[in-house]
């Protein structure tokens, strides 16, 4: 079902019907240089995206989206307060574990805040995931302190379920809720954490709503997969997997086609009915261009796309293994 698109305020803060999430431009197999990448977030913020998402295990620790971050607000400064950045840490690369103690949830912050020098605040800052090992009411009175002392604006939350939102909202009020949410992942429609978003008064952010690839077309064979990207390795882009999965892509290009829009547009638009905030990547201008452009979609599309999800249900985890235990906790 549709929700009513109202303006959404972040830490505060009004923020765009689209975002953008910085991954694309600092995954490590990535060759996008600071230069080139700071033309692409130019562009975003002129079309209107200007909730910026990050993440400090986006790249290397020398070179991941707060050194670009920097790059970039070092070359525009005048683009700092027109911006709302979230950022993601507290999570431990080596072992690929979330760390919501209240001194990794520290340790975390000051070093974001050491890498950005200054440059630009952090208006949200959110554990990458829920530490099972620590109460979530304790890494969130941590971050709460962080919001007093100045150091961060807001918190976020990340891939939470519904129950464990209204425990941290009841330490601290939450400025965002990070989630997959695409036409590939549309189970936030049902497990509980987009009507507790809305109970609450959460903004919602969407990560991967081209899921990854799947919904921007250029994949018909697991063949035609980037070699060196994730994609190969997730349960959802597997040979045994991908013809049924690429069954709901044809479905939406019929719909796309007809609009006379293309298939990435069409799902980003269903993804701003759900009432969330997409946060696409891109690499070059005219796909930031293409992603920011808004596709209204009528109660008779909307219904069709629902009829799609039921006719051709995606196979497959999202992440598969230790990391889909992380999803919705």
């Amino acid at each position: 079902m549709a929700h009513n698109l109202a303006p959404i305020r972040i830490a505060g803060r009004p923020v765009g019907p689209t975002g953008y999430g910085l991954m694309g431009l600092t995954r490590p197999w990535a060759t996008t240089g600071y230069s080139d990448a700071t033309k692409v977030m130019k562009t975003a913020l002129e079309q209107g995206a200007n909730f910026w998402n990050g993440g400090m295990f986006y790249g290397t620790p020398n070179a991941n989206s707060l050194q670009l971050l920097k790059h970039y607000f070092t070359e525009h400064p005048e683009d700092a307060d027109k911006v709302v950045l979230s950022i993601k840490g507290a999570y431990d690369r080596a072992t690929n574990m979330p760390t919501g103690s209240p001194e990794a949830v520290r340790t975390s912050v000051e070093e974001a805040l050491r890498v950005l020098d200054g440059t630009k605040k952090i208006d949200v800052f959110q554990c990458a995931r829920v530490d099972p090992k620590v109460p979530v009411e304790t890494t969130i009175k941590a971050l709460a302190e962080l919001v007093t002392a100045g150091k961060i604006g807001g918190i976020g939350m990340s891939e939470v379920s519904g129950a464990t939102l209204r425990r941290a909202h009841a330490v601290h009020p939450i400025a965002a809720v990070e989630i997959e949410l695409s036409l590939f992942s549309n189970e936030p429609l049902t497990n509980g954490i987009l009507d507790t978003c809305r109970e609450l008064g959460v903004p919602v952010v969407a990560y991967s709503p081209l899921s990854r690839g799947w919904l921007t077309g250029q994949y018909r064979r697991y063949e035609d997969l980037p070699e060196a990207g994730a994609m190969r390795f997730l349960p959802r882009f597997q040979p045994d997997v991908f013809d049924q999965n690429l069954k709901l892509v044809e479905a939406v290009e019929t719909l796309a086609k007809r609009k006379g829009s293309t298939v990435p547009q069409v799902a980003i638009a269903w993804v701003r009915h759900q009432g969330a905030i997409p946060i696409p990547g891109a690499t070059k201008i005219e796909r930031v261009v293409e992603n920011c452009t808004e596709v209204e979609l009528s109660e008779k599309e909307q219904r069709e796309i629902q009829q799609m999800l039921d006719n051709f249900p995606i196979q497959g985890q999202r992440y598969g293994g230790e990391h889909e235990a992380l999803l919705n906790q």
